[in-house]
């Protein structure tokens, strides 16, 4: 038996369309406008096949260098060995989307921006790091009118 190892080998699901996302691709995704810069995701669209990334960078994030009509040039980052290797990719920009990586932290500069204004009018000092969720506060357990049940599996029955 041979063993096929094409270009898109490997990919049967990767590139195939999701639920109900088959058929035309939407007109926004032909009017964003990308600007160098910006933070993008490679999703390849099995529906185009021109400027398809190769799958190894299916699913990864990369900054915008390079936009010209009908495509973008993405920097990404590829792990060759015990290293990571800079790669400029060019893609349609059907296999690209804009990331949301971002959002959570550009919302929280705003709202500890936000803080920061407040304390300084009131002259208060603020606490603007993220802490992790402390353990849960102590507590007992009641018995009383809550008595323990033990629970035993029901025995297999081979009666109809």
């Amino acid at each position: 038996m041979g063993h096929s190892a094409g270009l898109r080998a490997g990919t049967r699901y990767a590139f195939s369309r999701s639920f109900k996302t088959k058929g035309y691709i939407p007109l926004s995704t032909y009017l964003r406008q990308y600007k160098v810069g910006d933070i993008v995701d490679v999703v390849a669209n099995g529906a185009v096949q021109k400027g398809m990334p190769y799958k190894v960078y299916h699913g990864k994030t990369g900054v915008v260098y390079n936009v010209t009509r009908s495509a973008v040039g993405v920097i990404l980052y590829k792990q060759v060995g015990n290293r990571y290797m800079e790669k400029r990719v060019n893609l349609r920009i059907e296999h690209v989307r804009l990331s949301r990586s971002r959002e959570d932290f550009l919302k929280r500069v705003k709202e500890n921006n936000a803080k920061m204004k407040k304390a300084k009018t009131e002259g208060v000092h603020v606490h603007l790091k993220r802490l992790p969720v402390p353990p849960r506060e102590a507590r007992t357990v009641s018995t009383k009118g809550n008595m323990p049940e033990s629970i035993t599996p029901i025995p297999y029955d081979t009666k109809i």
